[in-house]
């Protein structure tokens, strides 16, 4: 019997979540986890965050995506503009490049390391992975850096991609708590750091799993 295919949505450093989802779920060798990036900043542990999921790692097939915000560290550590664009609807700007020398500081090695692992999409039979959003008449492979982890969908869902394939995302956070399900697109990013949830999908089977913040999990969904 096949393993499960478990999507995570945006962390963004709420490390007691991710460790809570991760008893709920107790992901076993057989199984794949893809979380879909923005693992750093906003929350209060980004580097809780990139410990646990390394350590996840070594007990379950996980896939990595690149946020954003993931990105912006890893430009600012090289010295590049950290922020390469802005969602005027999508709230302020990150945080602004004098800050994220705060924020490399408490990484680790391992940690940047494993942000310089992390794939721009992941893409099965039957699902494509990805942080933001996509071109529907592109092959993944020729889909802008710029649409895969910027452009939101509040700027205008796109339609359904060319594959026939459905779409599982992040980075636009629904400030309700609630998945975005438009049927061949969802939208998994739940809003933990700004007190929603954690979300978890299993995408064969629809189950879902969250938890906050503080690593509650409600008794019922």
């Amino acid at each position: 019997m096949p393993g499960r295919v478990i999507a995570i949505g945006d962390i963004h450093g709420c490390s007691k979540a991710l460790k809570a989802l991760i008893r709920a779920i107790q992901p076993g060798p057989g199984d794949r986890i893809v979380t879909l990036g923005d693992y750093v900043n906003r929350g209060p542990d980004s580097r809780g965050v990139l410990d646990t999921l390394i350590r996840l790692g070594r007990r379950c097939h996980l896939v990595p995506i690149l946020g954003n915000h993931d990105e912006m560290l890893l430009r600012s550590r090289t010295g590049q503009p950290a922020v390469v664009a802005a969602d005027p609807l999508d709230g302020p700007r990150p945080k602004a490049q004098r800050d994220w020398g705060a924020a490399l500081s408490t990484l680790t090695d391992e940690n940047l390391a494993f942000l310089e692992r992390c794939v721009d999409y992941h893409e099965t039979k039957s699902h494509i992975f990805l942080h933001a959003c996509y071109d529907p008449n592109l092959p993944m492979d020729q889909q802008p850096a710029s649409l895969l982890r910027w452009q939101s969908l509040r700027q205008g869902a796109p339609g359904p991609h060319v594959s026939g394939k459905t779409i599982i995302a992040g980075h636009t956070s629904q400030k309700n708590g609630k998945i975005l399900d438009l049927g061949y697109l969802k939208c998994i990013d739940t809003y933990c750091y700004g007190g929603g949830w954690l979300t978890a999908l299993d995408v064969r089977s629809g189950e879902v799993w969250r938890a906050d913040a503080q690593g509650r999990v409600p008794s019922r969904l």
